[in-house]
């Protein structure tokens, strides 16, 4: 265990340094304004209640199949993150400003991320539910309105493909953007996206309570 320290040592330095470049680097370049407000899309006290919301829309019942992983899993990283950072309890970067904020943090503690672990756990459920998808649009599409006009013949999969590619595109540049406003370190949001994925396949494949929820 001993000899394992030093290793250990060398490569958070590694982290830390690496994370402070890429802060230096890119955060001048993005606008406060934007790192803040993708802050606050994936903030849990954001999501989690938009996700109730969305349980009550007219969309729900053709939906199931997502919202109900969605919601669950959401708690469930709520509990698996505070649980890890208990357990680690690494420090926030030096230069990391809290004044600086558009959320008021709840913890002070780094590892792992959890705003990546949120975002790499929706982007990984909307691409494994992709069948529930397009078949809640199919059932729109047969009822009607605005998704009737909107999709076109057979195209409810490529609008799912879009779709899975927009939610990917959002979970990466908020997990990037962890790093650019020196909220997290590099290997903070790596742990992160690992196990926002892993959280995606957990909740897909055990946390499908549909039934319970019509």
């Amino acid at each position: 265990m001993a000899a394992g320290l030093p290793l250990l040592r060398r490569v958070i330095a590694v982290d830390a340094a690496i994370s402070r470049f890429l802060h230096t680097l890119f955060h001048p370049y993005f606008p406060t304004a934007l790192l803040l407000l993708l802050e606050i899309s994936a903030d849990f006290r954001f999501s989690f209640p938009i996700c109730l919301a969305l349980l009550f829309s007219p969309l729900s019942p053709a939906l199931l199949p997502l919202f109900s992983p969605l919601l669950f899993g959401l708690l469930l990283d709520l509990a698996v993150v505070g649980l890890t950072k208990a357990i680690f309890r690494r420090q926030r970067p030096p230069y990391n400003h809290s004044s600086m904020s558009a959320v008021v943090a709840v913890d002070k503690f780094s590892f792992p991320s959890g705003h990546s672990t949120r975002v790499f756990f929706v982007a990984s459920l909307v691409s494994l539910s992709g069948t529930a998808i397009e078949a809640a649009l199919l059932e729109l599409k047969a009822g009607g309105g605005l998704a009737e006009q909107w999709i076109v013949g057979g195209d409810e999969g490529r609008v799912v493909e879009i779709v899975a590619i927009g939610v990917f595109a959002w979970a990466a540049i908020t997990a990037s953007s962890r790093v650019f406003l020196g909220r997290h370190f590099f290997l903070d949001v790596v742990a992160g996206v690992c196990l926002g994925v892993l959280e995606g396949l957990v909740a897909f494949r055990f946390l499908r309570f549909e039934n319970f929820l019509r």
